[in-house]
């Protein structure tokens, strides 16, 4: 008979605490101030208004209902939000800067002007997503899905985007000084006035690019594929071109200085 009580005892604790998984008095003061750091909302079920603004630096949601939540102008700096779904939410000027969003379901989430710095979106599907003069520097891309996405004006500095997928996206004005691009798949992108300063898009796929007035000085092409791409005006001072491809590529006006040519040229002409 002992037993039997013990057991129903520890069945009705476990159960309390599953029911109870977040504090109940961090839920309270989010609803009554609109603010709540490093609160532990895992689990919650969050309120579809009086969020726009929030600050929640810091804060456990894991787990969160988040449904039908206007999170504009939120502060998730830091925050836990593994296995919430935002799916179709309004995150405008949000600032989700060094979330782990892996896994997370972002699709209809409309990400402009968001701040995602040092965020992790490794192997996310964002194809097609609105990410204009988002702040994405030092984020994780690498292995992502960014096909056609629409980054014009986004800063990208520093960020690992090795092996991503960017076909046709729009990188016009973009800065990627210093990022990750090796092996990425960059065919038909848009990286009219870019900044890539430094860059390494080793054995990157720039098949028919558009590069014109981009800045890449100091960029790693080695093995780059840049056949058919739209290199006018652009600038590759220091820039390593050894056993790139070429073919067909439109350098008029192009800035050549200290750049080692396919064949292992250093051309000096625009010096």
């Amino acid at each position: 008979m002992k037993k039997i009580l013990l057991a129903i005892t520890v069945g009705v604790t476990l159960f309390d605490y599953s029911v109870s998984a977040f504090d109940e008095g961090d839920n309270k003061k989010l609803l009554e101030t609109g603010n709540c750091v490093g609160c532990d909302l895992a689990e919650s079920n969050l309120p579809r208004s009086g969020l726009k603004d929030a600050n929640l630096e810091g804060a456990n949601l894991a787990g969160a209902n988040l449904e039908g939540a206007n999170l504009e102008g939120v502060n998730l700096k830091e925050a836990n939000l593994e296995g919430v779904d935002l799916e179709g939410l309004n995150l405008g000027s949000a600032n989700l800067e060094g979330v782990n969003l892996a896994g997370v379901n972002l699709r209809g989430v409309n990400l402009a002007g968001v701040n995602l710095e040092r965020v992790n979106l490794k192997e996310a599907n964002l194809e097609g997503f609105n990410l204009e003069k988002a702040n994405l520097s030092q984020a994780n891309l690498q292995e992502s899905n960014l096909v056609r996405a629409k980054l014009k004006g986004a800063n990208l500095a520093g960020a690992n985007l090795e092996l991503a997928n960017l076909f046709r996206a729009k990188l016009s004005g973009a800065s990627l000084d210093g990022a990750d691009l090796i092996g990425a798949n960059m065919e038909g992108v848009d990286l009219s006035n870019a900044k890539l300063n430094s860059a390494n898009l080793m054995g990157a796929i720039l098949i028919k690019a558009n590069l014109k007035e981009a800045n890449l000085e100091g960029a790693n092409l080695e093995g780059a594929n840049l056949a058919g791409a739209k290199l006018k005006e652009a600038k590759l001072k220091g820039a390593d071109l050894m056993e790139a491809n070429l073919e067909g590529a439109n350098f008029k006006g192009t800035q050549l200085c200290n750049t080692v040519m396919p064949n292992g040229y250093i051309n000096d002409n625009g010096c």
